[in-house]
Order: structure tokens, then C-alpha cells, then sequence
């Protein structure tokens, strides 16, 4: 077999795990955004450049994280896009803020 079709094979199935993957603990694990936790193709680039130095997790999640970490360092995030369009969207990291208020809001 050629090796860039053995490497082409790789990465689909390497992404293919990695849109069904969460983060399982920490900040972005279930704890705080049940029921499973964050997509890990939607980790924030400075959380995985926090693992690349302290140590990624081992196991088939460290591979996981490293990949995505490389991916989007390299600028090559659109990869992700058709997983995202499948999944419903990015994953909102933050709370939505209040935007309107009513004079009961202001009683508080």
C-alpha cells in the first residue's frame, strides 16, 4: 500500500473518532458542561497549547488532543468545519449574557 494513502487512512480514521470524542475532565469536561462535556475538535487553542507544554494525557486521548493541538496551530481549524455543520454548530464556551432587562431585574 502506498504510504500516503496508508497516512490519508489514518487521519479520516483519526478524525472520524475525534468527532465523537469529549473532553472527559477538567474545565471542559462534563463537571461543567454536562451531559458529556466539550467536543474535543472545539478546545480552545490556548487549553491545548496548556497540554502541549505541562504533558498531553496518555493513551488514545493524548494522540487525540496532539492532533487537534497541531491542527490548529498549523491554521488548518476549517478541517473541523463539516463536523461542526454535522454536530449542529461550534459549541458555545461561554454563558450568553443577558441582553434585556425589565424593571423587576432592577428590584433585585
Amino acid at each position: 500500500m502506498d504510504p500516503l494513502e496508508t497516512l490519508q487512512r489514518e487521519l479520516a480514521s483519526a478524525l472520524e473518532e475525534i468527532s465523537r470524542a469529549t473532553m472527559p475532565f477538567g474545565k471542559y469536561g462534563p463537571q461543567f458542561h454536562p451531559p458529556h462535556g466539550i467536543p474535543l475538535y472545539d478546545l480552545p487553542v490556548e487549553y491545548l497549547l496548556w497540554f502541549k507544554q505541562k504533558g498531553f494525557p496518555k493513551g488514545k486521548l493524548g494522540q487525540h488532543l496532539t492532533l487537534i493541538c497541531q491542527i490548529k496551530v498549523d491554521g488548518a481549524e476549517a478541517i473541523f468545519d463539516p463536523i461542526r455543520r454535522a454536530n449542529g454548530g461550534p459549541t458555545q464556551l461561554r454563558t450568553k449574557r443577558k441582553t434585556s432587562w425589565t424593571s423587576r431585574d432592577e428590584e433585585k
